[in-house]
């Protein structure tokens, strides 16, 4: 039976979970995640996993945090003053922003306090510093 190698195209049914047990994402109720393994559509550990499975495989696995969304970064938290946001704009605890950065790119941040004066934004992946846990099995190779 072939087993998965980089490169291949697989479809995979996936239940992603926290350390503490809380699912964060499943395909349960969907279609199989089909993505080409070793092209970084998906995260690093995630693409480590499906190596050398074969369809109808299952197993479970603990990606580390360096290997899904990376550490946690203070760098990316920021207190700005309230005037450099539209003056419009109705600002919330858990909102997300799409800002615009020096180099032209854009990035989403998330609202994670708010004073009269100034607001803070994290621009960390909401997932950064977790390690993740996933149940997996493979549907196929395409």
């Amino acid at each position: 039976m072939a087993k998965v190698k980089s490169g291949d195209i697989v479809k995979v049914h996936y239940t992603g979970t926290f350390d503490d047990g809380t699912v964060f994402d499943t395909s349960a109720d969907r279609e199989p995640l089909e993505f080409t393994v070793g092209a970084g559509q998906v995260i690093a550990g995630f693409d480590l996993a499906m190596m050398d499975m074969e369809p109808g495989e299952k197993k479970v696995v603990n990606i580390p945090a360096d290997q899904a969304y990376g550490p946690r970064s203070e760098e990316l938290v920021a207190e700005i003053g309230r005037d450099r946001l539209p003056p419009d704009l109705q600002i919330e605890i858990g909102q997300q922003l799409q800002v615009g950065l020096a180099d032209g790119e854009q990035a989403v941040v998330l609202i994670v306090d708010a004073t009269e004066t100034t607001v803070t934004l994290d621009a960390n992946h909401p997932m950064a510093g977790f390690d993740l846990n996933f149940d997996l099995e493979l549907v196929e190779i395409v």
